[in-house]
This record gives structure tokens, C-alpha cells and sequence, in this order.
């Protein structure tokens, strides 16, 4: 098992890489966190943490990760290609885990490629070192979910545009809606539904707070896209 999902991470992650997509995703969301570092973190009498940094990026990859998970499943349905993979002796485990694992590979690339930020804060300043890797643990929570939920977006259909949309619009319900729907609750519901939103557990984190109820949220919820995706690729495999 190990072997073919190792085997599938270097095939996708050799596909992402060969995505001009992948790159115009990667510069833009470089271009936009250095502009808020600059204009909203480097600046004089400001205070040296990545906080605020963190949670733009949060939003940031509500975009971005979609965009790269889009092809990764539909692509496979509209080239027919997904033929072969279900012919070949790997499984429906196997193949959406390996998807999973090419595009955190991708994710985590990305994500290392804003150290710089920190090394520049910490030239210049005194920050927090536990914020700023609470941070990028948190990040790194953040966007293995995000990337679930791609995933199960790009296996519902064969347009790569509509994966994308359906990805952020899932993405937007676990946070803009559920955020809207818990300010409207009260009592227990309240709770539940800000239970729901992504972006609450992530807050803990981007603060420097290690919180393991955050950490059991963010790895259940990324487990459950994970099977979704492949109870839906063994429903078309016996279409």
C-alpha cells in the first residue's frame, strides 16, 4: 500500500508541477502575502509577529487551494484516464491518498517559501517564535483540510472550473456561512456551528495557542473529505 501511494504522490505531484496553474497560484499568493507583510507586518513601530500574517493567509488559501486540487480527480474523468486507474492494481484508498499527499507536497513547497518573512522579522525585530510555528502548524492543519475538500470537489465532477468553484463555495459554507448561521443561534446550536467553522480553530493557532481539541477538528474533518472522495470514486467505478 505504501508503495503505491508513494508511487502516486511522485505521478501527481510530477502532474502539479508540470500545471502552469500551480505556478500562477503560487506567484500570486506569494505576490499578495508580501504585500501584506510589507505594508502590514514591516512597518515602523509595528509589532514583530506573523499573527496578522497568518490569518490573511487563511483566507488567501480559500482560493488558492481549490485551484490546485481542481484538476486532480476531474482531470482523470475528462481525459479517461481514470479507466486505468481503476483497472490498475491500486485502490480507490490508494489513488485519493496519493492525490492528497502530490498536493500537500505542492502546499507545503509553497508555505516554506514565506520563511523568508520570518527570518526578515527576526533580523529586525524580537517576535514570538512560539506564534510563528504554532503558525505554521496551524497552517499546515489549515490547508491538509482545504485540500480534502478540493479533492472531493474535483471527484464530483469532470469540469476542472466547476471543482474550483465547488471547492471554495464548500470551504466558504465551513466559514463565512457558518459563522453567519452561529451569530443567529443561541445555546447549544451556537456552539455547533461555531464548532463547525474552520476558521475559529485556526485562530487559536495564528495566536501562538496550541489546542489539541483544534488538532482532533482539523484531522477528523480532513479524514471524512478523504473518505467522501473515495466513496465517491468506487461509486463510478461500477457505473
Amino acid at each position: 500500500m505504501i508503495r503505491n501511494i508513494s508511487a502516486l504522490t511522485q505521478r501527481e505531484l510530477s502532474s502539479v508541477f508540470l500545471s502552469f496553474i500551480a505556478y500562477v497560484v503560487g506567484l500570486l499568493f506569494l505576490v499578495a502575502t508580501a504585500t501584506l507583510f510589507m505594508f502590514n507586518t514591516l512597518t515602523e513601530g509595528g509589532e514583530a509577529t506573523l499573527a496578522p500574517l497568518f490569518g490573511h493567509m487563511a483566507w488567501l488559501l480559500i482560493l488558492a487551494i481549490p485551484l490546485v486540487t481542481m484538476r486532480m480527480i476531474s482531470e482523470e474523468y475528462a481525459s479517461g484516464t481514470i479507466e486505468t486507474l481503476m483497472t490498475a492494481p491500486v485502490s480507490d484508498t490508494e489513488v485519493v491518498l496519493g492525490k492528497f499527499f502530490g498536493a500537500m507536497s505542492f502546499y507545503v513547497a509553497m508555505i516554506l517559501s514565506t520563511l523568508v518573512y520570518a527570518f526578515v522579522l527576526m533580523a529586525y525585530g524580537n517576535p514570538d517564535t512560539t506564534v510563528m510555528l504554532n503558525g505554521y502548524l496551524g497552517l499546515l492543519f489549515l490547508g491538509a483540510l482545504y485540500a480534502s475538500i478540493g479533492l472531493f470537489a474535483s471527484s464530483l465532477t469532470r469540469h476542472q472550473l466547476i471543482a474550483a468553484v465547488l471547492g471554495m463555495a464548500m470551504i466558504g459554507v465551513l466559514t463565512y456561512a457558518m459563522d453567519y448561521v452561529a451569530s443567529l443561534q443561541s445555546g447549544t446550536w451556537r456552539l455547533v456551528f461555531s464548532y463547525v467553522n474552520i476558521l475559529n480553530h485556526f485562530e487559536d493557532f495564528s495566536r501562538g495557542i496550541f489546542d489539541t481539541k483544534a488538532i482532533v477538528f482539523f484531522i477528523s474533518a480532513t479524514l471524512f473529505f478523504l473518505f467522501l472522495s473515495v466513496k465517491v470514486m468506487e461509486s463510478k467505478r461500477w457505473r
